[in-house]
């Protein structure tokens, strides 16, 4: 059941179109998703590539919670290279939902399912179930705070497999991203790495549930077997921060 979140209280984006592109936008100073006509499950903008960075360690996950839809980037990418991977997407607000067709976002089926909800609630539902969260849940006013305290990053770590990865963007600019780091670090043990895009606009943490990153130097900077070559030729050029 969707959660009983009022519609008054949240804003309605917007559709910036391009003979080329499709955006998704609460106000004309910040693009919030973007979607290329062409090819609608590309990953257009850097920072949505960055944080796949968590399939060079598990190529094949499970289950993936998404907390925001925005224009569906990063669940329309996962659900057509990851076919065998069931996704859950949380969004708040109604109205970015109601856009869902104008972004080509997959409908609900048996492996995907959009959410209407707070993920800070939602996802303290859940229990060593998800391989993967991906945390990109931003409105017009920012990064709303009940994504950025320790209730919110413990439920996130609890939330994931052994294993498992919390995968969160940020702005770099933030006057208090240093705090969230930290308190990712403290819900993490300290098992954490952030990676910038080449703008140094975007921080991208990964947390992980055990030590999976540590031995993110031996990892072989080849295609993982189980990666398509279409995602990999997509994917490639972003990954590589994530082994230095």
């Amino acid at each position: 059941m969707p959660e009983n979140t009022s519609q008054d209280q949240q804003v309605r984006p917007f559709i910036y179109a391009t003979t080329t592109s499709r955006s998704l936008m609460f106000s004309h100073a910040e693009i919030q998703s973007r979607m290329w006509t062409k090819d609608p499950s590309a990953l257009n903008l850097e920072y949505t590539r960055l944080m796949m960075g968590f399939l060079l360690f598990n190529p094949e996950p499970r289950r993936i919670a998404m907390v925001g839809l925005g224009g569906g980037s990063l669940a329309k990418f996962c659900y057509q290279h990851l076919p065998s991977t069931h996704i859950d997407v949380f969004e708040i607000n109604p109205h970015v939902i109601a856009l869902r067709d104008s972004f080509l976002v997959p409908q609900d089926d048996h492996r995907f399912a959009v959410l209407q909800g707070d993920g800070a609630k939602l996802i303290g539902q859940y229990q060593n179930e998800y391989d993967a969260v991906l945390v990109d849940g931003y409105d017009i006013n920012g990064l709303p705070p009940q994504l950025t305290t320790d209730t919110f990053y413990d439920a996130c770590f609890n939330a994931l497999v052994p294993g498992g990865m919390m995968v969160c963007n940020f702005h770099a600019s933030h006057p208090l991203y240093g705090s969230f780091l930290g308190r990712i670090k403290k819900s993490f043990s300290g098992s954490v790495i952030e990676v910038s895009d080449t703008s140094c606009a975007h921080r991208i943490v990964f947390g992980c549930h055990g030590d999976t990153l540590s031995r993110r130097r031996a990892l072989p900077k080849r295609r993982p077997d189980a990666m398509s070559t279409e995602m990999w030729m997509q994917l490639a050029p972003t990954f590589w921060p994530m082994l230095v």
